[in-house]
């Protein structure tokens, strides 16, 4: 059933880009009379993206603008854009997980989490001498 209805889709959207409208008097192709011109921007260049926490660089064409240069392998200076991640970095490229902390938060949790097992260890360790102690008593008692 729905392979039936793909294909309907597909002849639906086929004829609608391929049937002809008349425009000045000439019949023209719809796709060249719907297009609009000079939607897409014509400043591309050569652009380094770095990505610091992976060590990894590359070199594509971009509109991004950037105040910071580099020199490139083939000796050349490229504008740079520094990324926080890219497939280096990111575990579903990477296939492991990696934690990226540019502030300190899960250094902070870590902390937090070590300090609360602390914590509970020294009250059980109290509350273990204090029983120990009851049971002194109640023995001395006896």
């Amino acid at each position: 059933m729905s392979s039936k209805i793909s294909l309907l889709v597909s002849i639906i959207t086929y004829a609608h880009l391929t049937r002809k409208v008349w425009t000045n008097g000439q019949k023209t192709d719809t796709i060249t009379q719907i297009m609009k011109t000079n939607v897409h921007p014509t400043d591309y260049r050569p652009v380094v993206f770095s990505d610091d926490t992976a060590s990894f660089s590359f070199l594509t064409q971009s509109t991004a603008q950037s105040n910071d240069t580099i020199k490139w392998e083939d000796g050349n200076e490229y504008p740079l854009i520094k990324v926080h991640i890219s497939s280096a970095s990111h575990p579903f490229f990477t296939g492991e997980e990696k934690i990226i902390d540019t502030e300190g938060r899960v250094d902070r949790f870590k902390n937090r989490a070590a300090a609360a097992e602390a914590r509970k260890i020294q009250l059980a360790s109290k509350a273990k001498k204090t029983a120990a102690t009851k049971a002194k008593k109640s023995q001395s008692e006896k």
